[in-house]
């Protein structure tokens, strides 16, 4: 072959990969039907973490996700049940076995199980709490308790699933990389998304702070507890900043070169991922030092305590991670799973939980920070009324097996109209009766207070639009200011 005519062939093919070639434009159409051209901004700013303003106004900015794993108590907690001591030890009435198929409501032998824990009321609005919550019940005019939240799922993994994104089913983003797409991070030096763990972690693992389909820069970055916070974030011996950044420099000239060719997102990840990595190495220590906090701060959470040191430790994070921008803190602890001795349990994790959760939300207000930083506190279900005995006539044997008809979560900042209850269960505890809330209207009522209708912050993938309340879901303004 004559070099003229090689010479033509190499530009043809070099023309079809040119910003007017078929292929770019070929390229752009598929990219434009999956929202990734530049109308999105995903390829024209490398950063895909970058913030964004919502399309609404909003009354959040930051989410702080308290994932109490495993599924506390309801009726022993936050729904007290005084009729139910005439039925204790008794079996339900008819009536009420006939509904639904859940395992635990068809053992012959469950009994009716008043709890043993004594209620009482507190702040301006009477808001009800256990004797087990010492601290809680002093930000009873703060917090929205939702007596009516119910789901479909009966099983920790699926049930955890459906509370984080949406769905039972593995594979899909978190909502905090919900979040994290829809709004950006404000923090240029720290993840958007983190994830924090204490007790003994959730079923679901992983799962619960993944980004899915979602670009991976969306997923949420696990901080550890000990050595360094996270993973093979310090340099490795003999390799100084300097090096470290002149490494960075040629490999994100490399990756942008790419990125102007193929136009795939996930070079886009991987040079945002790069760059804040070693951003963190700089901002990480300096987060994780709570030296400059006071005496009275590490005192109020517990830091310096037993048993509340891992879970203070983390609030208190939680609480310096939005003061710099971070998005969505989740803190996840487990296991609230009490199938036997639900009394000594319960007790265990209200010690490490209750003083801590009570200073972030104070911590919160008292700088000013509980305006728009929203949190959630809850499980994936709640527990029934029944008593499960897994070992009868052991001391202690008693617990409560899962329960998804109506269980307890509750909520302040950021938009939600503190000191009230939201939603009512029948006298046993046993269906939501009243203002019924399902995971999706939950979610929905997020989306709803960062500045989001839920219908529209959708992500196509496999030929359809996906989104965090998948096709069902209301936001419930009885829960807003």
């Amino acid at each position: 072959m004559r070099s003229h005519y090689f010479q033509n062939i190499q530009d043809r093919r070099q023309f079809l990969q040119t910003a007017c070639g078929v292929g770019t434009i070929s390229l752009a159409q598929l990219l434009h039907l999956d929202r990734l051209t530049a109308d999105s901004g995903e390829l024209t700013n490398l950063n895909p973490l970058a913030p964004k303003l919502p399309p609404a106004p909003a009354k959040a900015r930051n989410v702080i996700f308290l994932f109490m794993s495993g599924a506390p108590s309801q009726l022993d907690l936050f729904d007290s049940k005084p009729g139910m001591k005439k039925w204790d030890g008794q079996n339900l009435p008819p009536s009420m076995t006939t509904k639904d198929g859940d395992f635990a409501f068809i053992k012959p032998t469950a009994k009716v199980w008043a709890s043993p824990r004594v209620f009482s009321r507190h702040g301006e609005s009477g808001m009800e709490f256990s004797d087990y919550l010492t601290h809680l019940p002093s930000c009873a005019d703060d917090i929205c308790m939702v007596r009516s939240m119910y789901t479909e799922q009966i099983n920790h993994h699926t049930g955890q699933l459906k509370m984080v994104t949406g769905t039972p089913l593995v594979g899909h983003p978190s909502m905090g990389s919900w979040i994290m797409y829809g709004l950006g991070s404000e923090s240029e030096n720290l993840p958007g998304f983190v994830v924090l763990n204490s007790g003994s972690g959730a079923d679901a693992g992983s799962a619960l702070w993944g980004s899915g389909f979602l670009p991976s820069s969306y997923q949420g970055v696990p901080f550890r507890s000990e050595g360094d916070a996270v993973l093979h974030l310090s340099n490795p011996p003999g390799v100084s900043n300097l090096m470290q950044r002149a490494r960075l420099d040629a490999v994100r000239d490399l990756n942008e070169m790419q990125v102007s060719k193929v136009g795939d997102i996930e070079i886009a990840s991987r040079i945002a991922s790069y760059e804040l990595a070693f951003r963190m190495q700089m901002a990480t220590p300096e987060l994780l030092d709570l030296s400059a906090e006071s005496s009275k701060t590490l005192e109020m959470y517990g830091v310096n305590d037993e048993p509340t040191r891992p879970f203070a430790r983390n609030c208190l994070l939680a609480r310096r991670m939005v003061e710099r921008g971070v998005r969505f803190v989740q803190l996840i602890h487990g296991t609230w799973d009490d199938h036997i001795d639900l009394v000594k349990g319960l007790q265990n994790n209200c010690d490490i939980i209750d003083r801590p959760t009570t200073a972030l939300i104070k911590d919160l207000k008292q700088r000013g920070l509980l305006d728009d930083t929203l949190v959630v506190w809850g499980g994936e279900f709640g527990r029934t009324p029944l008593a499960e005995d897994r070992t009868p006539g052991q001391e202690g044997s008693r617990g409560r097996d899962h329960h998804r008809q109506g269980f307890t979560m509750w909520m302040a900042g950021g938009g939600i109209k503190g000191g009230q209850t939201v939603g009512k269960t029948d006298d046993f505890g046993f269906h939501a009766v009243e203002d019924r809330i399902h995971v999706h209207d939950l979610h929905a009522t997020m989306l709803h207070c960062l500045g989001f209708d839920h219908k529209r912050l959708t992500y196509r993938h496999q030929g359809r639009d996906f989104r965090l309340t998948d096709v069902a879901g209301n936001v419930v303004q009885k829960l807003l200011i």
